[in-house]
């Protein structure tokens, strides 16, 4: 045993070496290739400051990987649905997808509305170093908070990195006055509640919703297999019992009733077998006993209760998708006509579940722990993966916003309200995040999966649905929440 456990170390070290190598050259690959690509876009101006500039933007998409795409698959891993690797898969096809499919041509260079520089005479260098100001101090504290297992919002951290390095330049330009009139408090100060509010909401959501499914689903099955294991115990006490009794038979009683057991054997086999036709109180007892475990309607629960749920989860995840992820792509669809697809996928979700849960047979139909935990794994794999085109659209392209200003204030030398977002920026930074979440993103899974509370695939599902709910329902209100902390 201690040979087999020596020997498999080393392989396991050089395997995490070789991918560990892997993700490296093709970070540093793709870095190369967008500076090679970027010169030509920005036209050789500034080169040195459009070289530190895309640094710090590829270390910032590789912090948001560590922080924010490790969080959204938290849950997924602490439930034991996905492994780290599944989950860097999963994450890579739909975050990157995400960002490039609907990450949008645009983004804005000033951060909705947060700060306003036109009181100031700004030049376009000066804006450049605000931006990269911002860019370095929200990738410092995301890699501080990401090796800290600390589960922060991206966005926020931006958003701060902006108002402070815009304060700064105020003061440098026009004094403290004119530095603290260029903030809009007002929009600080919503974020501001956010941090309470979107913790609070997505916690009472999420304990609502695990609340019916551990009712109506985990407690039901708990009581069935109480119940068939039961019915196990009472037929073996019934053996044990019945060998007793015939061993203390006489040779012609014993002779007897071993003829009776064996007429009742070959009736027993009959599917037409009704107690009435046997002779011997053994056989009796073991028809009523496998009788009542017949009719136990296992699946009931699930049968009842899973499709809805998933369906509803689809409706939720879709919304997402369409209304928040896609929100960027002007694919001229009509708010009918989004509710009419995620109608469509809700239905579809449903009748796919309710199928399975049909298809269930022999002994899975009274392991029901274990077919609860695979219908609940796929349910929460669905919703990280939206959660995740969805962050990836959004989220990321909102954090590359002062870098895609950078580029542009290069570019055309003036400050505009709002920068091109090439989809080679997105598809660099794509996978950028995806390098820092292999590297880097484990501790905050950690945090989120495990540290936090004990996660089973049910509870899993129900922290992404609600986080998912709760960001849709604050983004249709207006509300600035932020979905990591939502989620967490």
């Amino acid at each position: 045993m201690g040979i087999s456990s020596s020997s498999t170390e080393p392989k396991k070290s050089v395997g995490s070496m070789k991918v560990n190598l892997f993700f490296a050259i093709l970070m540093i690959g793709m870095t190369a290739y967008f500076l090679w690509w970027g010169l030509d876009y920005t036209m050789r101006q500034q080169t040195s400051l459009f070289v530190v500039a895309t640094a710090f933007g590829v270390f910032m998409a590789f912090n948001i990987g560590g922080n924010d795409v490790a969080n959204s698959f938290g849950t997924s891993v602490g439930a034991g649905t996905l492994t780290i690797p599944q989950a860097l898969g999963v994450a890579a096809i739909f975050e990157v997808s995400g960002a490039v499919l609907a990450g949008g041509e645009v983004t804005d260079t000033i951060r909705s509305g947060i700060v306003d520089l036109d009181g100031l005479s700004v030049t376009p260098n000066q804006f450049i170093y605000v931006m990269l100001s911002a860019l370095i101090a929200a990738a410092f504290w995301l890699l501080f908070a990401t090796k800290k297992g600390l589960p922060v919002s991206t966005t926020h951290a931006i958003i701060g990195g902006i108002v402070g390095s815009s304060i700064v330049l105020g003061i440098t330009l026009g004094g403290t006055e004119m530095a603290l009139s260029t903030v809009n408090w007002g929009k600080i100060g919503t974020i501001a509640i956010s941090w309470v509010l979107s913790p609070l909401l997505g916690g009472v959501l999420s304990y609502l919703l695990y609340g019916q499914i551990k009712k109506n689903i985990i407690e039901y099955n708990d009581r069935t297999e109480a119940h068939i294991a039961t019915l196990k115990e009472t037929k073996k006490t019934l053996k044990q019992t019945h060998k007793e009794y015939l061993d203390g038979l006489t040779e012609s009683e014993q002779l007897a009733y071993t003829s009776a057991m064996l007429r009742d054997q070959e009736i027993y086999k009959d599917d037409d077998c009704v107690v009435e036709d046997l002779e011997t109180d053994y056989y009796k007892e073991i028809y009523e006993i496998e009788n009542e475990r017949s009719n136990l309607d296992t699946l009931k629960a699930l049968k009842q209760w899973v499709p809805i749920i998933a369906a509803t989860g689809g409706a939720v995840m879709a919304s997402l998708v369409i209304f928040k992820g896609l929100k960027n792509v002007n694919s001229g669809m009509t708010t009918l006509q989004g509710f009419l697809i995620m109608g469509m996928i809700a239905a579809l979700v449903w009748l796919a579940t309710y199928i399975y849960t049909k298809s269930i047979r022999g002994k899975h139909k009274e392991d029901l722990t274990k077919a609860t935990f695979i219908m609940f794994s796929w349910m929460q794999v669905f919703t990280a993966s939206a959660f995740a085109f969805s962050h990836g659209s959004n989220d990321i392209a909102n954090a590359v916003g002062p870098f895609a200003a950078i580029m542009d204030v290069i570019r055309t030398n003036s400050i505009s309200a709002e920068a091109a977002v090439p989809p080679a920026v997105m598809l660099t930074f794509g996978v950028a995040l995806i390098v820092g979440l292999w590297f880097i993103g484990k501790e905050v899974i950690q945090t989120v999966g495990t540290n936090l509370a004990k996660m089973h695939p049910a509870s899993g599902f129900s922290a992404e649905l609600a986080a998912a709910a709760v960001v849709m329902g604050a983004s249709t209100m207006g509300l600035p929440v932020s979905s990591t902390h939502t989620l967490v």
